[in-house]
């Protein structure tokens, strides 16, 4: 058993760097380590007891796991909160292995620890993820045969995405041009709808806490088991309006003395669902959206008017409907559009 021992681990694509620190916090070794199972498994053999330091990126799941089961402490540092180590002006991957180190030996909370998700929640997340990539594949094209096509003074008429591929008439000039461009969207098209079938699926046998949270008015199979999904297990939070911060959906804070000035929201956790819930959002404040709490609150906010109204409301419903969702996954409630008290928090 290594006691008092700390590791800081850069992990890189082929090679990880890495730094050991004793218990005085001497360094007692600086090397490289392959980037494979097997090196890793060896490595950390070594260092049972130990701490062990890294950032958040691609290879930190595995690493991570391999470190766990080799009996050692691991931290998985945020990535974004490590300002001095990426924005250091004299930036290696042997300084950032030692830098780690020292930040878990002193005060690991500095490092905003992480925590990977369970590794079938992952694959089961690669399909939503996956969805995702064909369909911006497909609006791209999309996109570039309209343009084209506009560049040669005539239009197409309008047509929803999923159809586009059907209903798309392209002048004679360019129809050589543009058949095989045509083609792969309506592939795509057919792919994407595999999905969606596989994501309710999905959804239905695995995830059944979906079904709670379709019942809201603009959240879907898709929203609703990237929400599941993304959040794992709804004890993560205390109250359920920790959930807007984690989603980065609340305004960014710069306050100083008697200024406080107005910013955008942080961005901060998974953009993608952040995405769905905004789009969630423009649903409910939509012209099909049915009469509710959310959509009476949005649409007051959208009535003060000023500069960016429609957007200002849009987030703030987005940031309410997600800790909407985590109410009713929490309590198992049914969801009521109108209500006189607010769901327990």
């Amino acid at each position: 058993m290594e006691k008092g021992i700390t590791i800081g681990m850069d992990l890189g694509d082929k090679k990880h760097q890495v730094c050991i620190l004793d218990k005085t916090g001497k360094i007692i070794a600086e090397e490289e380590v392959a980037g494979t199972r097997t090196a890793m498994v060896s490595f950390f053999k070594q260092y049972c007891g130990a701490v062990v330091a890294m950032e958040a990126g691609t290879h930190s799941r595995w690493v991570s796991q391999i470190a766990a089961a080799a009996g050692l402490e691991v931290l998985v540092g945020n990535a974004r909160k490590l300002r001095m180590i990426w924005q250091s002006r004299q930036k290696s991957d042997t300084r950032d292995a030692v830098m780690l180190a020292r930040i878990a030996r002193m005060d690991p909370a500095l490092l905003c620890p992480i925590r990977h998700r369970g590794e079938e929640v992952q694959m089961d997340l690669e399909i939503i993820r996956a969805r995702d990539l064909l369909v911006r594949a497909r609006t791209r094209m999309v996109n570039h045969v309209r343009c084209v096509v506009k560049s040669m003074g005539e239009r197409l008429a309008p047509s929803s995405t999923a159809s586009f591929g059907r209903k798309a008439k392209i002048p004679e000039a360019l129809n050589e041009v543009m058949k095989p461009m045509l083609e792969m969207i309506r592939e795509l098209t057919k792919k994407i709808r595999g999905y969606d079938l596989m994501i309710k699926e999905t959804a239905t046998k695995k995830y059944p806490e979906t079904e709670q949270l379709c019942q809201v008015g603009g959240v879907g199979p898709l929203t609703a088991l990237a929400y599941v999904l993304t959040l794992e297990e709804p004890e993560r939070f205390a109250k359920s309006r920790m959930v807007g911060p984690y989603l980065g959906l609340v305004p960014r804070l710069d306050q100083s003395g008697q200024i406080d000035k107005q910013l955008r929201i942080t961005k901060h956790g998974d953009g993608y669902l952040r995405r769905l819930l905004v789009g969630s959002a423009h649903y409910i404040l939509g012209p099909f959206g049915l009469d509710c709490d959310l959509r009476t609150f949005g649409l007051k906010l959208m009535q003060r008017g000023g500069k960016n109204a429609k957007k200002r409301a849009v987030v703030a419903v987005a940031r309410k409907l997600a800790v909407l969702l985590h109410a009713l996954w929490r309590s198992g409630q049914p969801y009521e559009p109108k209500r006189t008290q607010p769901l327990a928090a």
